[in-house]
């Protein structure tokens, strides 16, 4: 399963999702930024090679439905309503993370 996270900047929430899942054997995860100047910006070849989209905050939803609509199409994308108040890799941040994503990727 393909797994895409999603934040504004690409520095501290999406990394560190993709930080904690990478080593999953079930899971393929990359992480990208939704801001003009980021690490690793989000794409269309991105959003069409995930099965399932997670971005941190509704206003990333909102940016890839005006930028791509065609390429989200009848996918679901899930928000984890996670604010921009951590550090890459901060304790509560992994602790929210897990929690949040327990639904959707099983994760113990």
């Amino acid at each position: 399963m393909n797994v895409l996270f999603i934040c504004s900047r690409n520095n501290w929430r999406s990394p560190t999702a993709e930080a904690i899942f990478k080593n999953r054997q079930d899971l393929n995860v990359r992480s990208a930024g939704t801001e003009p100047s980021v690490r690793i910006k989000v794409s269309a070849k991105l959003l069409d090679w995930a099965d399932y989209i997670f971005v941190m905050e509704k206003k990333h939803k909102q940016r890839l439905s005006e930028n791509f609509p065609n390429n989200i199409s009848g996918k679901t994308i899930h928000n984890l309503d996670i604010p921009d108040e951590f550090e890459f890799m901060d304790e509560e941040l992994i602790n929210t993370l897990k929690i949040a994503l327990k639904p959707f990727l099983d994760n113990d």
